[in-house]
């Protein structure tokens, strides 16, 4: 059916009669100017994509209402304009497209119907490890041991870019996605198929909101959930609320963005904005440079919200030109935002739209701080650290405590590294990192690491060689401003050589510590310290032999590299003493803004970004000299150990399944608040005592072919065996850390893995509990898919992050949730009971269903399926399921 729309459609210039836009200025309705910028970006694309099937009128009349209907749970759908993936993530989406290709071909369809219709852009950044460092070769190294390590799933990605239309793969050594998608891949309006529409993306990775700093509208969806915008489907969304954040003043000349960043986070983790837009406005805005609102966005998912929007203005305008943007392009982009009523003046306060409910910061407020030392919400002003951190020392085992006995606090250990003997204490800093597009896509705060490096360096501070050390930048940009202005050459004397182009660190990709180094923590159980420019600090992520780590910006990261605690108040004690036995404080050497932007200002130009993005796609010789298969399915090497045809469409047949009630369920695992998808699926390195290590050793694998877990994403075997794999998970049938649950019909206490394929061979479902904001942290496919392949059928919880929560549905797996006020505690379960939760015959969104207890015990929870959509979804067992039967009838 054609648009019903179609009247407001005409060409943005007259000269140019084919390149159309829709106007929505012509649909001469007072409420879209006062709909939120970001409701406008969902407006469009659903007027333009209106085809009274997958988009109705009805539709298009929702989003309008925004003001009333944003309170009524209301569904609407939205069409990204593309769709962008790392290699963590989007190896098991091509994974899942070969298969679905196998799985379409066996049920008399065609297989080549599995392609991408949305545009998506897959960047390979997470493989790369800090193996080496302090050394000018760590760079080529750390490459050379990522191809050795990750050739397989290369030539795989490749074959993936070769065999699909409409994907395009930006090779290792490019930088980190987000940057890169900052930088170079965003449009900000798109130039299409005949039509001018704004920009937006869904990405497989939690921090794709950082776009929205550039005023295109993104977040993170679970990789089964992009693999079906990939394939034409719309995201079903409840339309939001949307939070205005009013930001007013100046920062103040010591603060960084980093700083900012970190207040936000926690102030919007208490206003409470999970499932909500949040939308920047106000005077303060104009203040705040394109690369400070990428990093207050990047964090967005560290605050709790869908997407944090700062609507595009003259600096973003301003932010195309700099990165060397065609000048056309963005002559055509400012055009068509003009048009549309989308291009916003911060400083006219006429043009603020309505808001669910308004919160407001004054920028002059902020105060130097980092964030820690468990999770990114906790914020600890710079000036209270040393206390903060010796408090945490004896407090109770949690997010703000160790449990370490009083009469241990100050315990030391001396070790020998390199021939020179040490000492550590809890506190002590052993991992420096300045990583994660977070901070590394801004100039201000790398420059700003850059400039104190020099001033360092010159008065005579060093950093103690046994803290490893790193800087892994977003983008070759980043290096280049960095060299031509002098600062890199200080930075590598005090340790911080670049490392790779990557994610690294921030991902948990920190390698190894000096082995002197884990035996000395390790003696003296002690609390050491990983201080890192990153967004995620959870327990277990950035080292297992870290307890403690800290965000915080580039700056500070050197300064604790040099203090080598976390124990020091800056504002008394000195970083150190020169070889002139001179006292050097943190005042001393920090530059300020002045000097940081009349550096900007000077060295980071058009010219870098064109030639550094040019050729950023042909410039990896070891990527270039892959040979991959160029067959449209993909063949298949049994012997793989990184790349397995998954189970998910073993037996799917065209007719549907009716859903069934799951009687008699054990319970794998029962756990408190805030189990991360960390927990779930980890990212880390491969224990070598764990199932995983079991079965790659199996295969004739040694422990240095591990790899990470990350890295085998495309292989189920080894991804079921790392689930809930995490040495920190917090089992309640356990009175310890670790990996493991207790078998109920044995007694037996055994890994989680081995529990659940005892369970599963004698025919028991399983399902799991847990506490409040299951699921929280990085969007990973695997933390779905991982509990489906151990017989996980449902999931009771207090509540959900929001895009495992999709994931879950997205697998066929039930979110089920405690009615209000209710929980585990109020209920009086334990975990040991065994469950029937009764599925009917007719479902519907958010209904009560009835669980009853082998003990006799009745009670409701909601079933977590929010749309019709979802419900589809579930009929056919999952989202790929429901795709793969669309494509092959």
């Amino acid at each position: 059916m054609s648009n019903p729309f179609v009247r407001i459609v005409e060409p943005l210039d007259p000269k140019q009669p084919l390149k159309k836009f829709f106007n929505l200025s012509k649909l001469e309705d007072a409420r879209y100017a006062r709909l939120p910028f970001s409701i406008r970006v969902l407006l469009e694309a659903a007027i333009r994509n209106c085809d009274e099937f997958l988009v109705k009128k009805e539709d298009v009349e929702n989003i309008l209402n925004w003001k009333v209907v944003q309170h009524q749970n209301v569904e609407v759908p939205f069409k990204p304009a593309r769709v962008i993936l790392q290699d963590f993530t989007g190896v098991p989406a091509v994974v899942d497209f070969a298969a679905m290709r196998d799985a379409v071909k066996k049920l008399g369809g065609d297989p080549e119907k599995i392609n991408p219709i949305c545009p998506a852009d897959l960047v390979i950044d997470h493989s790369i490890q800090v193996d080496f460092n302090r050394r000018s070769d760590s760079l080529q190294k750390n490459q050379d041991l990522e191809f050795e390590r990750n050739k397989e799933r290369f030539e795989f990605l490749k074959w993936g870019s070769q065999a699909f239309k409409n994907m395009r793969i930006i090779p290792p050594g490019s930088g980190i996605i987000h940057q890169v998608n900052l930088e170079y891949l965003a449009r900000v309006v798109m130039d299409q198929d005949g039509y001018y529409y704004p920009d937006s993306v869904v990405g497989t990775d939690s921090h794709t909101t950082m776009i929205d700093g550039l005023g295109v509208l993104g977040w993170g969806v679970g990789g089964i959930e992009a693999e079906a915008v990939m394939l034409g489907q719309p995201i079903s969304m409840v339309l939001p609320e949307v939070v205005g954040y009013k930001l007013l003043g100046n920062p103040q000349p010591l603060v960084t963005s980093t700083d900012i960043v970190l207040t936000i986070t926690k102030h919007l983790r208490q206003v409470g904005v999970v499932g909500k837009f949040v939308e920047f406005f106000g005077p303060g805005v104009a203040q705040l440079s394109i690369a400070d609102r990428a990093t207050i966005a990047n964090m967005c998912p560290e605050y709790g919200a869908t997407a944090a929007y700062f609507p595009v203005d003259d600096i973003s305008i301003g932010y195309l030109t700099q990165t060397g943007r065609d000048k056309e392009t963005v002559m055509y982009t400012k055009k068509y935002l003009e048009a549309v009523g989308m291009l916003r003046d911060f400083k006219n306060s006429s043009q603020d739209p309505d808001f669910t409910q308004v919160v407001e910061l004054d920028l002059h407020t902020v105060v130097p701080c980092c964030s820690g030392p468990k999770r990114p919400q906790d914020k600890v002003a710079v000036s209270d650290m040393k206390k903060d951190f010796e408090t945490c020392l004896g407090a109770k085992q949690g997010f703000k405590g160790f449990q370490i006995a009083p009469d241990r606090h100050n315990s030391k250990v001396k070790f020998n590294f390199e021939g020179s003997d040490f000492e550590l204490a809890h506190g002590s800093v052993v991992i420096a990192a300045i990583t994660s597009c977070t901070n590394t896509s801004n100039p201000s705060v790398m420059l700003g690491a850059g400039l104190l490096a020099k001033k360092a360096v010159e008065a005579g501070l060093t950093v103690k060689p046994y803290i490893k050390t790193s800087l892994s930048p977003g983008s070759g940009v980043v290096t280049y401003y960095l060299r031509e202005s002098g600062v890199m050459s200080y930075l590598s004397q005090l340790g911080f050589d670049v490392v790779g182009y990557g994610c690294m660190t921030c991902i948990g990709n920190s390698g190894p510590l000096p082995e002197s180094v884990v035996e000395a923590i390790t003696q003296g159980d002690l609390v050491a310290v990983g201080v890192l420019s990153g967004n995620r600090n959870f327990e277990g992520r950035v080292h297992p032999n870290t307890r403690a780590n800290y965000l915080a910006s580039p700056p500070l990261v050197i300064a604790y590299a040099i203090a080598g605690t976390v124990r020091i108040d800056f504002e008394k004690e000195p970083l150190g003493v020169n070889a002139s036995g001179k006292k050097i404080f943190l005042k001393d050497i920090w530059p300020t803004r002045n000097e940081i932007q009349a550096v900007e200002r000077q060295f980071v130009i058009p010219g870098m970004f064109k030639e550094v993005y040019q050729k950023i796609e042909t410039v990896n010789k070891s990527w270039n000299a892959l040979d991959a298969p160029s067959d449209k399915l993909y063949t298949w090497n049994p012997k793989s150990t990184y790349i397995k045809s998954p189970p998910f469409f073993d037996g799917l047949t065209l007719a549907l399944q009716t859903p069934k009630t799951i009687e008699n369920a054990y319970v794998l695992l029962s756990f408190g608040d805030s189990v991360t998808t960390d927990h779930i699926s980890p990212a880390g390195n491969i224990a070598r005592n764990s199932p995983a290590a079991r079965y790659l050793t199996s295969r004739g694998l040694t422990p240095r072919e591990f790899n990470s877990y990350g890295s085998r994403r495309g292989n189920d075997a080894v991804m079921a065996r790392g689930t809930f794999a995490n040495i920190r998970l917090v089992n309640k049938f356990i009175d310890k850390q670790g990996p493991q649950t207790v078998h109920f019909p044995s007694g037996e206490t055994l890994d989680v893995f081995d529990a659940a394929e005892r369970y599963k061979q004698a025919g028991h479902p399983l399902i799991v509990l847990a506490g409040k904001e299951y699921g929280a942290g990085s969007s990973r496919d695997w933390a779905a898919k991982g509990p489906f392949l151990l017989g996980v059928k449902a999931v009771l919880a207090e509540s959900y992050e929001r895009i495992h929560r999709s994931n879950l549905v997205g697998m066929g797996v039930i979110p089920l949730q405690y009615l209000p006020g209710e929980d585990a505690g109020t209920l009086g379960l334990t975990g040991r009971e065994r469950y029937t939760i009764i599925i009917p015959e007719k479902l519907k969104p958010q209904m009560n269903v009835q669980i009853k207890l082998d003990t006799g015990k009745t009670f409701q929870a909601i079933m977590r399926f929010d749309t019709d959509v979802e419900l589809t979804y579930f009929h056919n067992g999952g989202i790929l399921n429901y795709m793969i039967r669309k494509m092959a009838s």
